[in-house]
């Protein structure tokens, strides 16, 4: 090892603003505000016109350190080698953000085969060239590639300017690489198959897409002998509805079972936890229509992360990630012993509220229309304004503004296209009955109190989507408010 070096005041003022900055989430104001900052850019300047002025100084400070020759971080101690190496990481990964990107879309199409990526043995060489072990170039090729995927899957299955949105998508970064993204790096990388995930929210708010950019967006490691990763993370991501599966078939849909271990098994059948690879997970969507009995299985998988095929002594291994959705109220099912606490506080390492479209809208109203031209972008590869106008047209004279969306955002994908085959749309009329006996009940004097109160919670929590509003809304106690809502 070479003398080591020291930093200028100057120097070492910048890279400890770009470490800061590099390990902030990235769909956080922290973030914008930590990179504007590091560059004393100006309060109007776009996110992108700062990370350029950023990436820029950046590129010439590391040549300023380098000489004759490539800059090793190792020869500069302390807290200035470790936030020289974070910002030299932080220029090679932007340096190749669209050949991770080409990656990226390549083997959406490609599918479950994971190809040579020839650029990758670059970044790799780069790495050992800055002063890296080959053991630390090849996880950061690893989690550079992640990056790139969680921040793609993430802002592309998950749109929305409003405030409850942005912070969904911030929550999801979190959830893949810890609220402090240093830790990830330094401990927890390829130890997140013990973090599982519980997605709740009203039916049609988007948690399949949720645990779609979750799914894919975990660790696959690098073969630097090859150039490739070890595998396509299209396969990574298992998903299975439980409520599609009659309870006599859940469990060798989720376990696999041998050939004659009941009636009709004709062959050998692999379950969801057989097909899951090492680094990939496992979404078990419904999971409120969970039997107790698979609710036990399921929690010893989740506890000693083995599981046992249906007729066989065989025990394998499980090593991927959990992620669980419900649009019933676990609590609720919890208080009527159809939800084991010991399975629920196994299963929610971390729980995530996605919110209804109604809230949404109330938060920004033209959220409305983006989802509109999102929803034809996708459908027709292009936005033309005269159907854009039209279906907002109808939608506005067919709904008015007050509109509840009871079928959230998979409600709004149908009003699109009913809207163009149909120039109408008229709302969901079992809603719309179910609001007006509602309203019959009360007019007949047919409600307790308790109906009313509880009826009038649920209304104000779908809207406003947290207890704290809907007591200050209904001069409730937070802890009463609740169990109205959960009141099945």
């Amino acid at each position: 090892m070479n003398k080591q070096k020291d930093m200028t005041a100057k120097d070492r003022a910048f890279f400890a603003r770009v470490a800061q900055s590099a390990f902030m989430n990235p769909f956080g104001d922290e973030r914008v505000l930590a990179d504007r900052q590091a560059t004393d850019s100006a309060a109007h300047a776009s996110f992108d016109q700062v990370l350029e002025s950023l990436l820029a100084e950046l590129g010439q400070r590391i040549s300023a350190l380098e000489g004759s020759g490539a800059v090793d971080h190792r020869r500069y101690s302390g807290e200035d080698g470790e936030n020289l190496a974070t910002g030299i990481l932080f220029s090679v990964f932007h340096q190749y953000l669209e050949p991770l990107d080409a990656l990226i879309q390549r083997q959406i199409v490609t599918g479950d085969e994971a190809g040579g990526v020839p650029f990758t043995g670059d970044v790799f060489a780069t790495l050992l060239r800055y002063g890296f072990t080959r053991e630390e170039a090849g996880m950061y090729v690893a989690i550079f590639y992640q990056t790139r995927r969680a921040f793609y899957f993430i802002s592309q299955s998950l749109i929305g300017n409003c405030p409850c949105m942005k912070q969904l998508r911030k929550r999801l970064w979190d959830n893949i690489f810890t609220h402090d993204s240093r830790w990830y790096v330094r401990c927890f990388w390829n130890r997140m198959e013990d973090f599982s995930t519980l997605l709740l929210g009203e039916t049609g708010t988007g948690k399949g897409a949720a645990a779609f950019a979750l799914g894919r967006s975990g660790f696959i490691p690098y073969d630097p002998s090859r150039r490739c990763f070890t595998e396509s993370f299209t396969r990574a991501f298992v998903p299975i509805n439980l409520s599609q599966y009659p309870e006599s078939l859940i469990e060798s849909e989720l376990f696999g079972h041998r050939k004659g271990a009941f009636t009709g098994a004709v062959e050998k059948h692999d379950g969801v936890f057989s097909r899951c690879s090492p680094h990939g997970a496992i979404f078990l969507d419904e999971i409120g229509d969970a039997a107790v009995p698979v609710q036990i299985k399921l929690l010893q998988v989740l506890q000693q992360r083995t599981f046992s095929p249906v007729g066989s002594h065989e025990t394998l291994r499980f090593e991927g990630r959990v992620i669980a959705a419900a649009n019933q109220s676990i609590d609720a099912l919890r208080r009527r012993g159809r939800f084991r606490d010991d399975f629920y506080y196994r299963l929610c390492s971390d729980q995530i509220v996605l919110p209804t479209l109604s809230r949404r809208i109330q938060e920004m109203p033209a959220e409305l229309e983006m989802l509109v031209k999102h929803i034809l972008k996708r459908m027709s590869g292009e936005v033309r304004g005269t159907v854009l106008d039209h279906v907002m047209g109808v939608l506005g004279k067919g709904l008015g503004s007050g509109y509840a969306w009871p079928g959230n955002v998979r409600e709004l994908e149908q009003a699109v296209r009913r809207i163009l085959l149909t120039g109408t749309y008229q709302g969901d009329s079992g809603a719309a009955a179910s609001g007006d006996g509602l309203a019959a009940a009360l007019e007949r004097g047919e409600l307790t109190v308790a109906e009313l109160t509880s009826a009038y919670c649920k209304r104000l929590f779908k809207r406003y989507g947290r207890y704290e509003v809907v007591a200050k809304h209904t001069g409730l106690d937070w802890r009463t408010v609740k169990k109205y809502v959960e009141t099945s």
